[in-house]
């Protein structure tokens, strides 16, 4: 049951809806001297960091403007802001510090192949440069909680983004071989036994730590990149690392009548939240990716099973879940890419153009339906306001960018539009390519 009177909504098409929020992000672009910047939310303050990311920064905007051009050729504003993207990317290079796929210079690599520009050679010197014996150091694994030196290993903010970011240049015909080759390294170097990695090496936490074992921050994703590395650059060790992760995996989760699930956070309590979510960065849409990679670099059984049946119980726990329905407070209160529907949608059309599984496409467009229903209204434009039901106020301000607002809901609407129009052309991106290929 809604917990807020619905806005009043126009009868629109995903199309009309996407092209309404898309022109409710454009409203938000700003400039400066270096170039276009948004805000984190609408009527926010110019980002004091993060500015050029892919995640809430004006770089997300690039994967909004991949997904249109697909649908439609771009108008001379559009060019613009691409240009003006591009211009302020390459200009902030030289001086990063971060190399995360969501923010730092992995996602610079993303952003400007979403332009269709050549990866910068310098974002990968950069990165190179900035590497120590152990990995990558980032301005958030600061004491108390972490010791001095302290990397990440995972496929967003650590080692494993590295590997992800090198293989989609080489990829993208730019030589990347020797700096996937030295994160790989790095990763194998960091593997428990059982085969896992944790966010960040034990070694480097100053107290006990928990595991996030689905995509974004632990397991799944950094076996998922192993995986696809292990083919591309012919080292069937990492292969095997990535399987023995796998099989790990399994054991760390339920699987039952309503498919396959992995705890957030392990050791979970309350203070966490739902035990289990099925989002793309700690749910079931996120870690079937790793069951994708492993089919693509030819691994033929994992617990018993192939990767194509844990794939598909990975979807089966989001089909059973109930989303996209609120059905409490505190579940499934967020419609955006990294933590809600949009993600999550964006996946089963992954799944669908893969497969062609109708099912695939039909929940796509319940989830679609779902985001059409909670949009908001205001003089032609639409935008999305998540719900924190602890807050007084229980709507957040509306978010504008890729992962957390509605530049990324517009993406995932016109591409649902273009699918139901009879267009089969998808978005390649660092982080789901694998799921759309076979090797």
């Amino acid at each position: 049951m809604e917990r807020h009177p619905a806005p009043e909504r126009p009868t629109m098409t995903y199309g009309e809806l996407g092209e309404a929020a898309w022109a409710w992000v454009l409203q938000q672009v700003d400039w400066d001297a270096v170039g276009p910047w948004i805000p984190e939310a609408a009527g926010g303050d110019k980002p004091q960091e993060y500015r050029e990311g892919m995640y809430s920064g004006v770089g997300g905007l690039a994967h909004a403007l991949a997904e249109i051009k697909l649908t439609r050729p771009w108008t001379e504003a559009e060019a613009g802001l691409a240009a003006g993207i591009a211009d302020r990317i390459h200009a902030t290079i030289p001086a990063e510090q971060s190399i995360t796929c969501f923010d730092g210079l992995v996602s610079a690599i993303g952003v400007l192949t979403a332009l269709g520009e050549p990866v910068s050679r310098p974002a990968l010197d950069r990165i190179a440069e900035l590497a120590t014996d152990h990995g990558w150091p980032e301005s958030f694994l600061a004491a108390p909680k972490y010791l001095p030196g302290a990397v990440a290993n995972d496929a967003t903010l650590g080692t494993a983004a590295v590997l992800m970011g090198a293989l989609w240049a080489d990829r993208r015909g730019e030589d990347a071989h020797a700096l996937a080759q030295r994160a790989a390294d790095l990763l194998l170097a960091e593997k428990e036994e059982p085969a896992n990695w944790p966010f960040v090496p034990r070694r480097f936490c100053s107290g006990p730590a928990g595991d996030m074992p689905n995509f974004s921050h632990g397991l799944a994703g950094i076996a998922a990149v192993l995986a696809v590395a292990g083919v591309e650059f012919g080292r069937p060790e990492l292969v095997a690392a990535a399987r023995g992760g796998a099989e790990h995996l399994v054991t760390l989760g339920i699987l039952d009548d309503k498919g396959f699930r992995v705890p957030r956070i392990i050791p979970w309590s309350e203070q966490h939240g739902d035990e289990y979510t099925y989002n793309w960065c700690h749910g079931g849409a996120g870690t079937s990716l790793l069951f994708r990679a492993l089919e693509y670099a030819g691994v033929d059984e994992v617990a018993g099973e192939t990767p194509a049946v844990w794939h598909r119980r990975c979807l089966d726990s989001v089909l059973h879940s109930g989303i996209p329905e609120r059905l409490y407070p505190g579940f499934w209160d967020n419609d955006g890419r990294c933590c809600g529907t949009a993600g999550v949608g964006d996946v089963f059309l992954d799944a669908w153009h893969r497969d062609g599984d109708e099912h695939d496409l039909e929940f796509a467009v319940r989830l679609g339906d779902a985001v059409v229903e909670r949009a908001f209204h205001q003089d032609g434009t639409a935008y999305w306001r998540f719900v924190e039901h602890r807050n007084e106020e229980p709507l957040l301000p509306p978010g504008v960018g890729w992962m957390q607002g509605a530049a990324g809901i517009a993406a995932y609407l016109f591409r649902l539009q273009r699918v139901l129009d009879g267009g089969r052309q998808a978005v390649e991106r660092m982080d789901n390519w694998w799921a759309l290929n076979r090797a």
